[in-house]
C-alpha cells in the first residue's frame, strides 16, 4: 500500500530551514549516514544533524576534500571512502561498517549527479541510474543488518522526476543518450526505491520516503554550462537565483524532516516536498512541484526493485 500523497499541514513549507524543522527534536545517541554529506545540500544535512546531536557518517569518494569541507564539524562527521558507481567500493564500504557492529538511525541518499555528459560505469551501465539510483540501492541493501529498529531512510529526487518514467526498454541509453532524460529517470528511480522499501520494510519498523528538496543551485549544477542557466530560468540577468529557488539551508530542510518528524510515522513510502507530504503534480511546472504518478506507482515500484536486485546482486529484504 502506498501512502495518499495528500498534504498534512506541518506548519513548515519551503522557507524553513533543516535547523527549523529540527528545533526542539534531540538526535543524541544517534547515528545518521548521508552520502555526498560533504557539499551543496548534503553538507548542510550533516552540519544541522550534528546540532541536533546526531553523530554522522559521511561516505565519499573524495576524502580530503569532505574532510575539509567538514572541518568545523569534525568529530562529530566521520568521513569514510565510498564510491557509489563501483560496487566493490560499495560492498567494502558496508563490509566495515558492518564489521564495526554499529548502528544506523538514519540514512539520507542524498549524493548525485545531474545533466552529466554521457558516462559508463561497472558493466557499461549509464551514470545517472547507477550512481543516484543503483549505487544507493546497493548501499542500503548491503548496510539493512545495521538498520536499527524504528530507522528511517530517505531518498533524494526532484522535481525533474516529471521528465520521465522508468524507460523499460531502454534503461542505460544504449541509443539516443539524453542528459535530461537520463537524470529524470534517476529521480523516479529514487522515489520508487523508497516506496518500495518502505512497503518492504514497515513490518520491522523500517521507514522510508523520497524528498524533493526543491531548486537550489549548488554543485550538483557543475555540469551545467552557466549560459544555460539563465536560457532554463535558473539565475536572472544579473546573475541571482531565480524567484523560487532556495538556499542551501532551506533546501535540506525537507530531507532532514523526512528523517525526523514524527508526523510521518504513519505516512511510509510517501513522496516529501516543502517539509511536507506532496500532493499530486497539478501541472507540468516544476517550480509548483508535486508528485507525477509513475513517481509512486506500487506495481513499477517492484519492477524496479526486482531488476536493480537482478543488476547489482543485492537482495536484502
Amino acid at each position: 500500500m502506498i501512502t495518499k500523497q495528500q498534504r498534512l499541514g506541518t506548519g513548515f513549507g519551503a522557507h524553513s530551514t533543516a535547523d527549523d524543522v529540527l528545533a526542539g527534536i534531540d538526535l543524541a545517541g544517534t547515528t545518521a549516514l548521508v552520502t555526498g554529506g560533504y557539499s551543496g545540500l548534503g553538507l548542510e544535512t550533516t552540519r544541522a544533524l550534528v546540532r541536533a546531536g546526531a553523530r554522522v557518517v559521511v561516505p565519499a569518494r573524495r576524502a580530503g576534500t569532505a574532510e575539509e569541507a567538514l572541518a568545523d564539524v569534525l568529530p562529530r562527521a566521520e568521513v569514510h571512502v565510498l564510491d557509489l558507481a563501483d560496487l566493490d567500493s560499495v560492498r567494502t564500504f558496508s563490509d566495515r561498517f558492518l564489521d564495526s557492529g554499529r548502528t544506523l538511525d538514519v540514512v539520507i541518499n542524498n549524493a548525485g549527479v545531474m545533466a552529466c555528459p554521457e558516462t559508463r560505469v561497472g558493466p557499461g551501465w549509464e551514470a545517472h541510474f547507477a550512481i543516484n539510483h543503483l549505487g544507493h540501492f546497493a548501499l542500503v541493501g548491503r548496510l539493512r543488518p545495521a538498520l536499527a529498529p524504528g530507522a528511517r531512510v530517505v531518498a533524494l529526487t526532484s522535481a525533474g522526476h516529471f521528465l520521465s518514467d522508468i524507460r523499460w526498454d531502454d534503461i542505460h541509453f544504449r541509443t539516443g543518450y539524453d542528459r535530461w532524460l537520463a537524470y529524470a529517470q534517476s529521480k523516479t528511480a529514487n522515489a520508487l526505491f523508497a516506496a518500495h522499501l518502505d512497503r518492504l520494510g514497515a513490518a520491522s519498523g523500517l521507514r522510508a520516503f523520497s524528498a524533493h528538496p526543491g531548486s537550489i543551485l549548488t554543485p550538483l549544477q557543475r555540469h551545467v554550462p552557466r549560459d544555460e542557466w539563465q536560457s532554463l530560468g535558473w539565475i536572472t540577468p544579473d546573475g541571482r537565483p531565480a524567484d523560487g529557488f532556495k538556499t542551501p539551508e532551506q533546501g535540506a530542510a525537507t530531507a532532514v524532516w523526512a528523517a525526523t518528524s514524527p508526523l510521518l510515522d504513519a505516512h511510509g513510502g510517501a513522496y516529501c516536498q516543502d517539509c511536507d507530504i506532496a500532493g499530486p503534480a497539478a501541472s507540468d511546472d516544476m517550480l509548483v512541484g508535486g508528485v507525477k504518478p509513475w513517481a509512486v506507482d506500487p506495481e513499477a515500484a517492484s519492477r524496479l526493485w526486482e531488476l536493480s536486485c537482478e543488476l547489482t546482486g543485492v537482495s536484502a529484504f
